[in-house]
């Protein structure tokens, strides 16, 4: 097993996985809305791909069977985030019949220390049911603030 940050040529990897992490959390999602997720998500990763989107992966005989994406942005610097840059953690996903072999503790402990020498100030992640447990071992503590998380849906 290998474990490693993913590359361009990894691309239409990373976009089978996105698919299927998408699926998996979300339940049936519309053909022509997967057709437009698959259609759009190689031009994206092409486009972010370790510069503001680092994807760490595992990799069996060459084949990627679990991977872990964080997502980098920079705002302006407050106590909270002293150096500006936040990150979020997503897909934390591995493939169901390679479930249960530590691999996304492992990526995720890559990507961590990936976040700390890129001077990250906070990781920040949603947890499923099943990832919880592994999170908290890893030190994630759940979000207490005087703050309501809000969204507006444009599109």
């Amino acid at each position: 097993m290998h474990f490693e940050k993913a590359v361009l040529s990894d691309i239409p990897a990373l976009t089978d996985l996105r698919i299927a992490y998408l699926q998996e959390d979300l339940g049936a999602i519309a053909e022509d809305t997967l057709h437009s997720i698959g259609a759009a998500l190689p031009v994206y990763f092409e486009k972010h791909l370790n510069n503001d989107l680092m994807a760490f992966v595992a990799r069996e005989g060459g084949t990627i069977i679990s991977c872990a994406f964080l997502l980098i942005v920079e705002k302006p610097m407050s106590p909270a985030f002293i150096t500006g840059k936040t990150a979020t953690v997503m897909n934390v996903y591995t493939m169901p019949e390679h479930r249960h072999k530590g691999y996304a503790r492992k990526l995720m402990t890559l990507l961590l220390k990936d976040a700390k020498a890129l001077d990250v100030s906070i990781v920040e992640l949603k947890a499923t049911e099943d990832g919880y447990p592994l999170y908290r071992s890893l030190g994630f503590e759940e979000a207490v603030a005087k703050y309501h998380s809000m969204r507006l849906v444009l599109g």
